[in-house]
């Protein structure tokens, strides 16, 4: 089983302006797919959720952002 990441590190990347920016760019698109990724989640389909995920942050604003969020960590 993979391990989780630190919950206090994730929220302090959601929390900060690149990591809110990305959330309003995820939210502002289909809610169908964010609820497919979500149910795949849940039910433990990490693998299948990360190829769905992966799809909507194919842009290149959404790149932009996960760069500026790796430099962060």
């Amino acid at each position: 089983m993979q391990q989780l990441p630190d919950i206090n590190a994730l929220m302090k990347i959601a929390r900060s302006p690149a990591g809110q920016k990305l959330l309003a760019m995820l939210q502002s698109g289909s809610q169908q797919e964010l609820d497919a990724i979500t149910a795949e989640a849940a039910a433990g389909n990490m693998q299948e959720a990360g190829k769905k995920l992966s799809g909507l942050l194919k842009s290149e604003e959404a790149q932009k952002l996960l760069k500026e969020l790796e430099r962060q960590t």
